[in-house]
This record gives structure tokens, C-alpha cells and sequence, in this order.
């Protein structure tokens, strides 16, 4: 028997807890400059609880071959990949609109 996601009801392969999650974010890109000068791209606003941060920054670290952190319910990447990051955010179901970069 399938497994039944505890949020929705539906068998795990239907579920669409996070593609709901995903499209009521309000998520905020911006950089900062940190020690010795280096620039920061942070991602925050993620509901930590909808979705896996963890995961989240092990895949665009892995896009932009950057190195980062998620911590403290946001997402720092070394380098400064803002639009980079908001297009690979659509790209992976967050809507558009949802995302501000500063």
C-alpha cells in the first residue's frame, strides 16, 4: 500500500503539498558584503517548515558551483549570483512574482 502524506491525504506520488508551498513563498534575494569583501547572495522568506533548506541550497550550489550555508531559516551562497538565482527559483516551480531581488 502507499504511503499517504500526512498534510493532504494523497498517496505521496500525488501529493502537492509542495507544489502549493512553492507558489505561496515570498521570497527575498539579496547580496551583502561580508569579511574581507566577499559578496554573499542570501535567499530569505522560504518557510522552512514547507520546504527543505537544506536541499534547497545543496541544489544551487551545486547549479552556480558556489559554496553556502542554510541556516537560521535562509539560504547565503558565496558569490554574488542574484538574477542567477531568481531565474533558477522559476525554473524550479516558484512563482515569478513571488521573488523579489534587492
Amino acid at each position: 500500500m502507499p504511503e499517504i502524506c500526512p498534510q493532504c491525504g494523497l498517496p505521496k506520488e500525488l501529493c502537492v503539498c509542495e507544489t502549493i508551498a512553492k507558489e505561496s513563498q515570498k521570497i527575498l534575494v539579496s547580496s551583502e558584503k561580508k569579511k574581507f569583501g566577499k559578496i554573499y547572495t542570501l535567499i530569505s522568506g522560504i518557510d522552512s517548515k514547507e520546504i527543505d533548506l537544506r536541499d534547497l541550497a545543496k541544489k544551487l550550489k551545486n547549479k552556480f558551483a558556489c559554496g553556502g550555508t542554510a541556516k537560521k531559516g535562509h539560504i547565503e551562497l558565496q558569490g554574488d549570483h542574484k538574477q542567477r538565482v531568481k531565474d533558477y527559483l522559476v525554473h524550479m516551480g516558484f512563482a515569478p512574482e513571488t521573488i523579489e531581488v534587492r
